[in-house]
Formats: C-alpha cells, sequence, structure tokens
C-alpha cells in the first residue's frame, strides 16, 4: 500500500478550527503578458478555468473576501478563511503596493492566514523578508508555479523563466521559514513519460512542503489550444493518468504535502481531455489504485 500526506488532514492540524480558501483577483498581471519578459502568456493559461463567480478585480479585496465568506459560511457558520490570491503573478508589484492588498485582505474579518500563488520570477529578497515577517503572525504559504522541471518545455510554453530560477525561488523562500507550494503539470508538449518521472525525483530535492499536481488541459482560446488544431497530440486517457500519477508519487519524497490532483476546468471551455470526473471521484479512484499497491 502507497500512502501520502493529504492537505485536507494537515490544514486542520494547523487551526482548532475549519478554515477554507476564498480566492481573490486583486489585478496582478504577469511578466509575460505584459512584454517584460514576453508577451501572450504560458500556452496553456486562461484564468476563466479557476476564477469563481466571486472572484472579480472590479471588486474590491475586502468586497471580493466578503462574498466568498457569504457563499461558504452558509454551510459552516464558524469557518475562519484563508484569502487565495490566485490570478495572474501576485507578487508582481511594488512591496508597498503588495503590503497595502495583503494586509487589506487580513483586515477582513476571520481571515486568517493568505496563500499567494505567483512565478518564480516575480520575487526579491525585500519581498521574502516580508513574508517572513509576516509568517510569524500568521499563516502564510508562497505558492510557485513550478509546471516543469525542463527548460525546454519551460521554453516551448512560453514560461519566461528556466528551472534554475523555480530552484532559487523556492529555495530562498524555504530559507526564511515560510511555507512553500508548487505546482507541476504533467503531460505537457513535449514531455515523455521517462521525462515527467524524472521531474519527480527532480522536485524532491526542492525544499518544498506542498505540491500541486494538475494534468494537462487544453483550453478553448488558448495558444495551446490553436497548436491542438494545427497538429493534434496525445493526451493523457483517464487510465493512463493514473497509472503515471501513481508512478509520480511513489518517486516523491514522502514528506511532502499533496493538495491536488487534478484540475476540474469548466466543462465548455475543455477541449481535452474529457473525463467527466470530479475532483473527488478521481481522488477516490487514485486512492484506491494506491492502495491495491
Amino acid at each position: 500500500m502507497i500512502t501520502y500526506r493529504d492537505y485536507s488532514s494537515w490544514i486542520r492540524e494547523q487551526f482548532p478550527f475549519r478554515v477554507q480558501k476564498i480566492s481573490v483577483d486583486a489585478g496582478f498581471t504577469c511578466p509575460n503578458r505584459d512584454g517584460a519578459v514576453g508577451t501572450g502568456g504560458c500556452i496553456f493559461c486562461d484564468n476563466r478555468t479557476f476564477n469563481p463567480s466571486y472572484c472579480n478585480r472590479r471588486k474590491t479585496i475586502t468586497q471580493q473576501i466578503e462574498e466568498g465568506k457569504q457563499f461558504f459560511g452558509q454551510k459552516y457558520p464558524e469557518m475562519k478563511y484563508l484569502a487565495y490570491f490566485q490570478a495572474y503573478s501576485n507578487t508582481y508589484d511594488s512591496l508597498p503596493e503588495l503590503q497595502r492588498k495583503y494586509e487589506e485582505a487580513l483586515a477582513v474579518a476571520d481571515v486568517v492566514g493568505l496563500v499567494i500563488g505567483t512565478r518564480p520570477d516575480c520575487i526579491n529578497e525585500q519581498k521574502l523578508d516580508y513574508f517572513a515577517s509576516l509568517s510569524r503572525k500568521c499563516f502564510v504559504t508562497i505558492e510557485y508555479g513550478i509546471e516543469s522541471c525542463e527548460d525546454a518545455t519551460l521554453r516551448r510554453i512560453n514560461r519566461g523563466h528556466d528551472f534554475a530560477c523555480t530552484r532559487h525561488a523556492i529555495e530562498e523562500t524555504h530559507k526564511r521559514g515560510i511555507l512553500t507550494a508548487g505546482h507541476v503539470i504533467l503531460g505537457l508538449p513535449g514531455e515523455e513519460k521517462a521525462d515527467i518521472l524524472q521531474g519527480a525525483d527532480i522536485i524532491s530535492t526542492l525544499p518544498l512542503d506542498i505540491l500541486k499536481i494538475h494534468q494537462m488541459q487544453i483550453i478553448r482560446g488558448t495558444r495551446l489550444a490553436e497548436m491542438y488544431a494545427e497538429a493534434p497530440f496525445h493526451t493523457f486517457t483517464l487510465e493512463e493518468y493514473i497509472d503515471l500519477l501513481t508512478q509520480y508519487i511513489m518517486r516523491l519524497r514522502k514528506d511532502i504535502i499533496l493538495e491536488r490532483f487534478v484540475s476540474q476546468s469548466p466543462t465548455h471551455l475543455v477541449i481535452a481531455p474529457k473525463w467527466k470526473v470530479k475532483n473527488h471521484e478521481f481522488t477516490d479512484m487514485l486512492r484506491k489504485r494506491l492502495m491495491a499497491l
């Protein structure tokens, strides 16, 4: 039987109450969208695939969080919240502006911490020092989009930085005692099974606390969708992905907390693969496979 540390169990141990992430769109962009390192963004990216209805950059951070609280609080009135700065690169601004936005979120009643999604090339020592001081007062996680450990893949997907940049950012974040998370995508164009599994070995050398793993999805309106239309390529079947993910998990460092295994984008936006499986259903299938080993 293969086991792993799951995020839901771990996060319950961190607080004496139930917590829920509330996504926030604070109006950030990315350096490979605004021309700083590139334009067009990553070839797979479309923020419509993960922003909930209450997450709208035309509203203030406070408004978004309050609406999120209304959305979740009906079921659990005593719940507390983590403000999840999710859309685009949430450290891509001046330090004073970052402080203003994060501290606005923390000033909302029942918000007990922050989860900050960003890119490895949008961080520096001053920002990390600020997050380190903040993490001594409340819960803080910095979540880096790793996507791939292969430089050739990072170039292919228009990422705008190399893997050395990723390693440096994660090491510097961990060194300051900040909870450090990463996100990888399995099945990116040009990567074979051996490349993906080698990525698990490389990920295990990073001082990561938390890891999210997603399958590659081809989303309408992206450059990846154009590439797929021009020259269709293989995407994993559900069974293929479960087999691959099982092997991937077996090669990961055992103390890494695994938060997610699959992305569930709106059906009307997904070109491929179309599995018609909900996140919790997939996790149940994966656990059964791991228990059988």
